[in-house]
């Protein structure tokens, strides 16, 4: 057996991670908590079960955003092993139509979303833009190199249009993630940069810790990858951001990307970077910081649609429930899921774009 496949003969019976397992808040399905996927993939690696269309929208069910890790007192790595098994059917050629053409699209285009532009410039700090950034919220990348810009730095976007490997590793598809996290390293290599900065937590965490751990793929010593929300914070005070006019009450609520449960030491710095672009701390969404609730912008939209859906719902819902008037957030694929579902007339910021606005002029 893979041994990271495992991992759900410990997790099948167990209910440490429940209280903080999103997909079982949302849908009150126990079959579809992190417990209830392991068990059901334990029943039928036993032959107590077989893969059909009512067990295989369980194991497609997990959203990976890490909460049920983040919570585990012995670290069961559940994600990466209903990945593995995912992988499994995939080869059996069960995987779901709409896993199938996600996993095209990437292995075609290198996108998900869109096309990929390999870079062609060169330096030593680069800006990884990733897929969703470049072909979906380009605003958000714009911001950020300004921002950088403002830091004094000559940056190199690179990865503009990119999976990092993430998306096809956690659909079940190892192989393609393989050749899309040589890809991200080869550009990195070629333009010759040293130091990395992420705009997104997905690739943040695919690069960190996924690569290593589900694809056995190291990063050259000599990269140092850096989260851009713990870059800027180090960097207000060259910045001089300019404070926003009047003092008011702040009603914008900060909400934590998808995949920060896994990144906890962005916590502090991007709530110091929203007190500084609004002026005064943001409200705390009750589903926050090592509880935050990931939003549909998983593997999940292409897996389960309708729990990516909902999920994404439920962070709007939070927000209003908190009394915010407008959510602010720093990661590109967040904030494009929420723009996407949101029906109310709450406004949805980034939060580089709320920064560019506190540049002194000419900066």
């Amino acid at each position: 057996m893979n041994t990271v496949i495992g991992a759900i003969e410990n997790c099948r019976f167990c209910l440490m991670c429940r209280h903080v397992a999103p997909v079982g808040h949302i849908t009150h399905n126990e079959s579809v908590t992190p417990h209830g996927i392991a068990l059901v993939a334990a029943m039928q690696r036993r032959g107590q079960l077989t893969w059909n269309t009512s067990t295989l929208d369980v194991l497609y069910a997990e959203p990976d955003g890490g909460n049920c890790r983040a919570h585990c007192v012995t670290d069961q790595p559940l994600p990466a092993a209903i990945a593995a098994i995912r992988a499994e059917v995939a080869d059996d050629g069960l995987a779901p139509p709409e896993v199938v053409s996600a996993h095209n699209r990437i292995a075609e285009n290198h996108s998900a979303f869109g096309s990929y532009e390999p870079a062609t410039m060169h330096g030593e700090w680069g800006l990884f833009v990733g897929d969703v950034g470049f072909n979906l919220a380009r605003e958000t990348v714009q911001a950020a190199l300004k921002l950088l810009e403002a830091c004094g730095l000559d940056v190199v976007p690179v990865g503009c249009g990119l999976d990092s490997g993430f998306i096809p590793c956690s659909l079940g598809y190892p192989k393609t993630a393989h050749a899309q996290a040589r890809l991200c390293i080869e550009e990195v290599q070629r333009t010759g940069i040293k130091k990395l900065l992420v705009l997104s937590p997905q690739d943040l965490f695919a690069f960190l810790q996924m690569h290593q751990e589900r694809l056995d793929i190291t990063w050259p010593e000599d990269v140092v990858i850096i989260d851009l929300i713990d870059f800027l914070a180090s960097q207000v005070p060259n910045l001089k951001l300019i404070p926003p006019a009047g003092i008011t009450e702040n009603a914008a609520a900060y909400v934590d990307p998808t995949h920060a449960v896994r990144l906890p030491e962005r916590f502090d710095a991007a709530r110091s970077l929203c007190e500084v672009a609004l002026g005064s701390a943001p409200l705390e969404l009750f589903w926050r910081k090592d509880r935050a609730h990931p939003v549909g912008s998983t593997a999940i939209q292409f897996t389960r649609p309708d729990i990516g859906v909902r999920l994404t719902e439920a962070r709007l819902e939070d927000a209003i429930n908190r009394g915010a008037k407008s959510i602010v957030c720093d990661d590109p694929v967040t904030l494009h899921e929420l723009r996407l579902r949101d029906k109310s007339s709450m406004r949805i910021q980034g939060l580089y774009e709320t920064m560019l606005t506190r540049l002194p002029p000419h900066s």
